[in-house]
């Protein structure tokens, strides 16, 4: 379990920053699976959430976040900044998730 805050915003209260250490980023490209395809495709019928890929897509959320922490760790930040997600289609059947930020090294501000 990694002890780096990933914030959205670009400050974090209470702390100040004291380096910056630059972009991070992490990625996966994730193919949907045939047997996912076949049960999607009966519940579009039905209607209702297609649970089979919001869970690919939490799963590669995660793995991209997993991925642009341990880049940030590499670095020697303890804090990541301004982070966010995008996704790209790369092929058919098959999408890009990326989780990017700024790494930083903040410290807790005086009181």
């Amino acid at each position: 379990m990694s002890n780096i805050i990933v914030v959205t915003s670009p400050g974090i209260p209470g702390r100040r920053i004291v380096r910056t250490l630059g972009l991070v980023r992490g990625n996966t490209i994730r193919a949907r699976h045939l047997g996912n395809d076949v049960l999607a495709g009966l519940r579009n019928l039905v209607g209702g959430e297609i649970h089979e890929y919001a869970k690919l897509l939490a799963e590669s959320r995660e793995q991209s976040l997993d991925r642009m922490i341990a880049e940030a760790e590499s670095l020697g930040a303890n804090a990541i900044i301004s982070a966010a997600f995008a996704t790209s289609v790369v092929m058919g059947g098959a999408a890009e998730i990326l989780a990017y930020g700024t790494a930083v090294v903040v410290e807790e501000e005086p009181s």
